[in-house]
């Protein structure tokens, strides 16, 4: 049951608080649809390419539900992958579909990360299971909804990741050597946006 890209829009338009938050939050799943297109003939193990889409495109839902007076509660955005799983499943989507919001965060969060940081979701892994959970993940990491929105090279991400330990650094330099690093340069200027 993969959703069209027609009705993952509908899905967008229906959570999303204002056009300001649908341009952001849509528009940051288009490109990271794009970016994961490029990786996936990189993948050492066959993907279905409609559920990565369908992924790309749903990754991010819940941050709708993190909108306050206009703006993104940056404080609470740890939540917004548990936020996203809990609206597609209340749309009656499969746990294959929901996972994609709630195992995309950073280099995956684990049970003892929830733990050590005290984050406010409940106890357990977000870990990608499946080649296509990965691949959103990955591609998720080389675009920012942030204002003005960027792309984000290799280096600025892993720099970035350093701080919730070598583990998740030590991750993301596999993930690179598996899948590559994706041509961001041609999709910067398509959307008019720097690289950072």
């Amino acid at each position: 049951m993969i959703p069209s890209d027609e009705d993952i829009r509908a899905l967008h338009e229906k959570y999303a608080p204002t056009p300001e938050a649908f341009e952001s939050v849509y528009r940051h799943c288009v490109i990271v649809c794009e970016i994961a297109e490029q990786l996936v003939p990189h993948s050492p193990e066959p993907v279905d390419m409609a559920l990565v889409r369908a992924g790309c495109l749903l990754h991010d839902l819940g941050v709708y539900r993190l909108y306050r007076d206009g703006a993104v509660d940056y404080g609470q955005y740890i939540r917004h992958g548990v936020l996203g799983h809990e609206i597609l499943r209340e749309e009656g989507f499969p746990e294959e579909l929901c996972r994609f919001c709630s195992c995309h965060t950073g280099m995956g969060v684990t049970r003892a990360d929830v733990t050590r940081q005290a984050l406010p979701i409940p106890v357990a892994d977000y870990v990608p299971a499946t080649p296509e959970e990965l691949l959103v993940m990955y591609a998720d990491k080389f675009h920012s909804k942030s204002t003005p929105p960027t792309f984000v090279s290799p280096e600025t991400y892993a720099a970035r990741v350093a701080r919730f330990g070598d583990d998740k650094v030590a991750r993301f330099h596999h993930l690179r050597e598996t899948l590559g690093d994706p041509a961001l340069a041609p999709l910067a200027a398509r959307h008019d946006q720097k690289i950072v």
